[in-house]
Parts: structure tokens; sequence; C-alpha cells
């Protein structure tokens, strides 16, 4: 069966050890002669910028559609789009509104034995690429991710989910702190447990900060849901990450975020340009991480089709 990515649980632990470091190491032209489909039903700027020159890097050439080109469920249907796009290219990531089409296009090459993988490069439901580009920086920055404390504050939202992931398979222990309304839902938490999870859900940001080697925050409000955004600046009042909340938690901490930040709301100015933020780092790694994650996808086909 053809390695697909739709959620970083598609990895084992020994396999994300695997894919950071063939992030780090040099990039052979293993895409050579090899185009990678990038359809982007969200509008993208890093995630766009990084798997375009991840797949150059390899060799291979990027063709990145918009979502109104190809027109999913619209124009023709997922299973439609996967079939037309594998007939060109070695390898399709996709960014979508709806997590199911993922699973529809990946069961839909299944179906039809053909060996091109699918990656998820964010979904409703996950953002594998973003939590393998954090587990890269934070191996960067403080070594193995196992034993050390991540604290996430904010909406538990995709990203949320990917780090709980990371999490689990990495032995790394996620503290939460989430207004109320806006944390995981015992689905999601029962999910990440079961993956081997160490996670503890706290009332106040304070204490979810209070021990970690790393300090998360993401947008309050996401793509989708303009709609709510006074309701959830309302909510999301004190769950800043600030130098109030900064100080709260140890001096040697990292800062990250998933970009695009918006100071003044889920983040300062002064923490995000600060001297404990790893943000822009992190952003590079994103597409180290997709290089390392195509290498590892490719590799995975090519031994399905020998």
């Amino acid at each position: 069966m053809t390695r697909h990515l739709l959620s970083l649980a598609d990895l084992s632990a020994g396999e994300i050890v695997r894919v950071l470091e063939l992030a780090e190491s040099p990039a052979p032209p293993v895409l050579a002669g090899s185009g990678v489909a990038l359809v982007f039903e969200h509008p993208s700027a890093r995630t766009r910028n990084a798997t375009e020159l991840a797949v150059v890097q390899l060799g291979g050439h990027p063709v990145s559609i918009r979502g109104e080109e190809i027109g999913i469920d619209r124009r023709e249907t997922a299973e439609d789009v996967a079939r037309t796009l594998a007939c060109y290219h070695g390898m399709i990531a996709a960014r979508v509104e709806r997590h199911e089409t993922l699973e529809r296009m990946a069961a839909a090459l299944d179906a039809a034995g053909v060996h091109v993988p699918v990656v998820n490069l964010l979904s409703d439901r996950e953002h594998p690429t973003q939590a393998l580009a954090d587990l890269l920086t934070i191996r960067q920055r403080l070594g193995s991710p196992a034993g050390r404390v991540l604290a996430y504050v904010g909406d538990a939202n995709n990203v949320c989910r990917s780090l709980l992931a990371a999490g689990a398979l990495t032995g790394m222990e996620v503290h939460l702190a989430c207004p109320p309304g806006y944390g995981p839902g015992d689905e999601d938490l029962d999910w990440a447990r079961g993956l081997g999870g160490k996670i503890e859900v706290f009332d106040q940001p304070e204490d979810a900060v209070a021990a970690a080697d790393v300090v998360y925050t993401d947008v309050w409000v996401s793509m989708g849901q303009e709609a709510e955004r006074e309701a959830r600046y309302r909510a999301f009042e004190g769950y800043s990450l600030d130098d109030r909340l900064l100080s709260a938690a140890p001096p040697e901490a990292l800062v990250m975020h998933c970009l695009p930040a918006h100071r003044g709301e889920e983040i300062s100015a002064s923490v995000l340009e600060g001297h404990a933020s790893a943000v822009w780092q992190q952003a590079a790694n994103r597409m180290h991480a997709a290089r390392g994650l195509f290498r590892f996808l490719h590799a995975s086909a090519a031994e399905e089709v020998s």
C-alpha cells in the first residue's frame, strides 16, 4: 500500500526521526524528471514557497494549482482530480478545506493501484507538515524532543492536533491552555493519548507555561472563521502570548508560532521579535521539513513499485 501523509500519526516515531534526518542532509535529485502537484484550496505563503522550493531542490518540477482551477467536487470529484493529477505527477500535495477530501483522493489512488503519495499540506483536521517543521526546530535548538514540555496557548485547532500527535510520537509532554469552548474535545485527547501522548489541560495560561521548554501559539481566527471574529476576541482575552505571559515560563523557554502572526492579538510584537523567538527558524524549516518528507515518501513509493 502506498504511503500517504494525511496525519502526522501516519508516521511512526522512528520514521519521524528519519524524516528529520533527511531534512538536514544534502538533497539528491531523487525527483528528477518528476512533477509534484501542489493544490491550494486556501491561500498560502509559507506552504507554497516551502513546498515548491523543496521539490526544486530534489530535482523535480512543482506545479501549483489554485482551488478554483480544478474545483474539487464542483467541476469534478476529488477522486477524479486525484486520478487525473496522478497521470502527470509522482506526488500530490494539497491544502484543502475538508480533511475528507484528502482521504478520498488517497483512497481513489489506492483502489486504482496507482502508487502516488498524497500529502496533507493543511486541512481542517491537521497540519502535519507544520508539525514536522516544528519538531525540526526543537531538535535544532534543544536536541531531542523527548522529555521536553511544549505549552500550547490558544485555539485547539488543526495545528494543535498535529502538535498533540508530535508530542505523543516523540516523547514530548504537551500542556494546553484554551478558553472555555475552544479547547480540545475528548475525542482528540483520547486519540493523542492512544498514540502514547502525555497531555495536561490547564485553566490558566500561566500554569500551562510554567514548566515549558517551548511556548507555542497560533491565530485566534483561522481561515473560514471570520464571522466569529468578535466573539473569539472576547473569549481569548488574557490568552495573548505577551511579555507578561512569557515571564511565567522558564527564562530559557523558546517561543514558537506557525504564522501568519497578528501582532497585538495572539502574540505581542516584542515576544515575536524577542530573544526567545524561534519563529523565523520555524518558517525556514518548513522548506527543509517538506524536502525530508518528500524524500521519505518518494523512497517508500519506489519500494512499492519495485
